[in-house]
């Protein structure tokens, strides 16, 4: 790698910085399977002319970017641009470092305007994307999915509770009652016992029960396991709350009222339970939005029985919801190989790809296909005039297009841009399903996190990074299987067996684990 020249003949630069003509920007991009033709593309078109460059690409098809990314890097014989990068922070200082991916930060202090508002309207964002070294080294697509930041959500059935003259549950007693009456007292009215009063799903988006329900216990972010009190970074599955919920889950399960296929079925399982010809079944399930459970298209109506159900009071009062605001891997990264003429030509690229015109054109393409400006009095999901308006051919989008992006690269979609739009008098249409989260997520769970957590998004030192590596999966694995375990029955919930798993924190490198991440919070803090 330390051969390569920063300097690339064979870049074709075809114009210069001073606007003799287009740029050429060799530039990897990972390629949605319902892309016709990149090259050809609407949105491709409207950069080249917003920019003054021209692509040319090495395309990747999504399924394999990933391979096709380090082969190339390993090779030497990588683009000037990567606009699909999918940088770990690990990546990020080691590349960054051996001097493959040039530090942006005078970049963007001459020539990015969009990005620098970016960092002054969202603090967070240019500390999480800042190494220790104090480079940035690549930017993030940023989705501002004000329902994503509290997916881990339940949703019950509100039918059946008025069948069975039951309000909604909010502590944790009033839910195992319900889930109890569920199951005996035949809500869908079919004179069999086939209810499932709670099921999940394994290995999806917030889809396992147990995690919604611990935080009416202690913190669970069923990601990280940290809870902080007072600046202090400690582990939240070890602790006596941890195992007092592990009580409350384990009688849920043991007197069959949480599926027993809850912790091994995936998503589509869960589908098909939920879209089975014949009376529904479900009393509630945990997952990140109902659809992931149900069919929302236009005709179907299951789905509209089910609202979601807040944080439960625990028997100490502790209702927590998930928090997920972050920022995610470094996606467009500007390598050696660029010329000055070419970096300066990419970082405007990715100025302009921070605006709210490109957060726009990259999801829905060109004003008049599938959007257009919002009319007079066209209100956006707070009442306020909208400035965006769906049309219906958005809804009639077959399985390939070549008029937008489809959110290929980097934009930045604020919550103000995503919430903008018109929203439909109905939120249980499937037109109406983006402005259903919204209200559900501000109805029941948004600023319901602990007032103190671990920041969204903190650099670690590259060595840190690396033994963070290897220590989380086991981490997350271990207490996730004891989960099961303790829940399940497998393994009892006795002095002994609880100790035994305390005590087997000590062979993972909880310790170093913890103090690794104790110290990026007091750097990020400044203490």
């Amino acid at each position: 790698m330390s051969a390569c020249s920063s300097n690339n003949a064979g870049n074709n630069v075809s114009g210069d910085s001073a606007g003799n003509g287009p740029v050429t920007l060799d530039t990897f991009i990972s390629v949605n399977p319902r892309i016709e033709d990149i090259n050809t593309n609407t949105i491709t078109k409207l950069i080249e002319e917003k920019v003054h460059i021209k692509f040319k690409f090495e395309a990747a098809p999504s399924a394999s970017a990933a391979d096709k990314k380090k082969l190339l890097l390993a090779s030497g014989d990588y683009p000037s641009v990567f606009l699909s990068g999918d940088f770990t922070q690990a990546e990020q200082i080691d590349y960054g470092q051996q001097g493959v991916l040039l530090p942006l930060n005078d970049l963007i202090d001459k020539y990015g305007n969009e990005i620098k508002r970016a960092f002054e309207e969202d603090p967070d964002l240019k500390a999480a994307i800042t190494a220790p070294d104090g480079n940035i080294y690549s930017l993030p697509s940023i989705n501002d999915c004000f329902h994503c930041w509290y997916s881990q959500k339940m949703w019950i059935n509100k039918a059946w509770l008025d069948e069975l003259g039951l309000e909604i549950p909010k502590t944790t007693e009033e839910f195992y009652q319900v889930l109890k009456a569920f199951k005996t007292q035949d809500p869908n009215g079919n004179g069999k016992a086939d209810e499932i009063p709670l099921t999940g799903a394994y290995n999806t988006w917030h889809g396992i029960p147990s995690h919604f329900l611990m935080n009416s216990f202690v913190y669970d972010d069923d990601n990280t396991f940290f809870t902080m009190k007072d600046g202090k970074v400690s582990l939240a599955a070890n602790q006596p709350e941890w195992r007092q919920g592990l009580e409350y889950v384990n009688k849920l399960y043991s007197e069959n009222l949480i599926d027993k296929e809850a912790f091994t079925q995936n998503n589509d399982a869960v589908m098909q339970i939920g879209n089975k010809e014949g009376d529904n079944v479900i009393g509630a399930v945990s997952l990140g939005h109902i659809g992931m459970a149900f069919n929302v298209y236009d005709g179907q109506t299951r789905h509209k029985d089910y609202v979601s159900l807040a944080p439960l009071a625990g028997p100490n009062g502790v209702a927590y919801a998930g928090y997920y605001k972050g920022y995610g891997n470094g996606v467009f990264a500007i390598t050696n190989k660029a010329t000055e003429a070419q970096q300066i030509a990419a970082i405007k690229m990715a100025d302009y790809m921070y605006s709210e015109e490109f957060a726009i054109a990259n999801e829905y393409g060109l004003e008049g296909k599938y959007w257009e400006k919002a009319q007079p009095g066209e209100k956006n999901g707070h009442g306020e005039q909208a400035k965006y308006k769906l049309t219906p051919a958005f809804f009639e989008i077959g399985t390939t297009l070549n008029d937008h992006w489809d959110q290929m690269g980097i934009t930045r979609r604020t919550r103000e841009i995503r919430e903008s739009w018109v929203v439909p008098n109905d939120p249980l249409t499937a037109e109406g399903f983006e402005y259903r989260l919204f209200l559900e997520t501000a109805k029941n769970y948004e600023n319901k996190q602990p007032k103190e957590i671990y920041p969204p998004a903190v650099f670690l030192e590259a060595s840190d990074a690396k033994q963070v590596n290897m220590i989380k999966p086991q981490l997350v694995d271990y207490i996730n299987s004891n989960m099961a375990q303790f829940i399940t029955g497998s393994k009892r919930l006795t002095d002994s067996e609880w100790n035994g798993y305390v005590k087997g924190f000590d062979g993972l490198n909880l310790s170093t684990y913890l103090d690794i991440y104790q110290k990026a919070y007091d750097r990020l803090e400044g203490n």
